[in-house]
């Protein structure tokens, strides 16, 4: 299988991000990446853009509901994020969107800061593999990997993706 190049979807997701935040009104959004491929992405669609502006960071690793059962022993770090979160546009960045957990993990997080007045999901790659019915709405790509299969992503820069199984 051939992985996409970061380096080639990132100009596209950018420019789809941008029409999208004009075509909600959104002239001011807050970004913020998932520890630790998504905060990459993030600062590399952050420059794609030519935004100088700072970047939220999570660590939604108190707030997964699937460690323990996939034997799972989380480094947590904090969640960093310098800017309020009550009614303010946000931009949620995430490497790859599989099962859905770490998104809701990350909107659990969100609004225990407060109440956005929206959030734009940003995903690198989707594997197809959802558990829960969150989906991006600014894609890099879609992929159909087998079982055994996961994808890494390496950075920040360059970033690289690369495929890995869970078998070997």
């Amino acid at each position: 299988m051939n992985l996409p190049d970061p380096q080639q979807l990132l100009p596209r997701m950018a420019a789809d991000l941008k029409a999208l935040l004009a075509r909600r009104g959104v002239a001011q959004a807050h970004f913020i990446g998932i520890r630790t491929g998504g905060v990459w992405v993030a600062e590399a669609l952050l420059r794609e853009l030519g935004l100088d502006q700072p970047l939220g960071t999570l660590d939604v690793s108190f707030y997964r509901d699937d460690f323990t059962r996939s034997g799972l022993h989380p480094q947590v770090k904090p969640s960093q994020l310098p800017f309020e979160i009550e009614d303010q546009h946000l931009v949620l960045i995430d490497d790859v969107l599989m099962s859905g957990r770490t998104i809701r993990a990350a909107l659990n997080e969100l609004f225990d800061y407060g109440r956005p007045a929206s959030v734009t999901l940003v995903s690198l790659l989707d594997l197809d593999a959802r558990e829960l019915p969150i989906h991006a709405d600014v894609l890099g790509a879609t992929l159909a990997l087998a079982p055994e299969q996961r994808v890494k992503l390496s950075g920040p820069a360059p970033l690289t993706l690369e495929l890995q199984s869970l078998s070997a």
